[in-house]
């Protein structure tokens, strides 16, 4: 292993079949943690079948950015977690580990419970924020903005409300996409009260392809250039789409609706990103892994391509 901080999970199977990482430009590594869910666990196992299901991507060619992360990636394989410990503590593990990470490389990071987003934030801003808020774009199915958890002061429905409040994330410059779940309308508009921009699933409905530009020129407006931060949450698919999650919730967006997001937006200053709520155990037909290795793919390969562009001057 590059660093010797990371648990070597198996080394058979790889993101696209990457070797270990060393100096490659781009970093792929699993967070393995689930463990403060409310409703099915399993995510801890996402990072191992994200990665099974890459391999059929093959020699990882984009058709859209025609290149691949391939000679440009290497897997990390899964940080080592304190599992049984309290919530703080496996925070603080997983934001060295990233910090790490981050200081030589382009990284994704694959979930875990969204827990695990905002130790990623607090790296990443440390890494790339130059002292200012990062912007962030948010796809999920739930808000994630509740003050507490049931009780619980943090757990996976908490972190967006926790880094806007910690300054980790600009609220002008935070877009949320495919809510849609039930809550009170105070975490359901906390996003939007605070200046950022919500379009939810419903919203969305039935628009594909140009019909998303609209929302796709906002993003990219409201963005600007400012580094940004994409955390994609597997349950903002619809259920038919990705049934192996934790909290499924009906009227979804579907794959190709992520997938022209993530295509159209590869031009914004990404600095990394992580992919979460995958839990296998739930999963039929592997439908869920497949649309997560195909996401994470997808950026990644648009960030490749927007690096060669600019080192032709293009």
């Amino acid at each position: 292993m590059a660093t010797g901080q990371f648990a070597y999970a198996n080394n058979t199977n790889r993101f696209l079949a990457a070797p270990e990482l060393g100096a490659q430009p781009f970093a792929v590594a699993g967070v393995p943690y689930d463990g403060v869910v409310t409703n099915r666990p399993g995510a801890r196992f996402g990072p191992q079948a994200i990665r099974a299901a890459s391999l059929m991507l093959c020699d990882g060619i984009h058709p859209v950015f025609d290149v691949s992360p391939l000679g440009q990636l290497g897997d990390a394989l899964d940080m080592r977690l304190p599992n049984a410990s309290p919530l703080p503590e496996v925070r603080r593990a997983i934001e060295a580990q990233a910090a790490a990470l981050m200081a030589k490389h382009h990284s994704v990071f694959l979930g875990g419970d969204h827990s695990v987003t905002l130790p990623l934030l607090r790296a990443a801003k440390a890494q790339y924020g130059g002292g200012e808020p990062l912007a962030c774009v948010h796809f999920d199915a739930h808000c994630d903005t509740w003050s507490d958890h049931f009780g619980e002061p943090s757990g996976h429905g908490t972190w967006t409300y926790e880094a806007l409040q910690e300054g980790l994330i600009s609220p002008a410059h935070t877009v949320q996409i495919g809510i849609r779940s039930s809550g009170e309308r105070a975490a359901r508009e906390y996003v939007a009260d605070q200046g950022g921009q919500i379009f939810t699933a419903r919203a969305l409905r039935g628009l594909d392809g140009a019909g998303l530009r609209p929302a796709i020129d906002a993003i990219r407006a409201r963005i600007g250039q400012r580094p940004c931060y994409l955390t994609l949450d597997i349950d903002v698919l619809d259920p038919a789409f990705a049934p192996g999650t934790g909290t499924p919730e009906p009227g979804g967006l579907t794959s190709s609706q992520v997938l022209s997001f993530i295509e159209e937006l590869a031009g914004l200053n990404w600095i990394a990103m992580d992919c979460v709520e995958v839990a296998p155990a739930y999963d039929h037909a592997e439908l869920t892994s497949n649309a997560a290795a195909c996401f994470v793919w997808t950026y990644l390969c648009g960030q490749i391509a927007k690096v060669a562009q600019a080192s032709k001057g293009g």
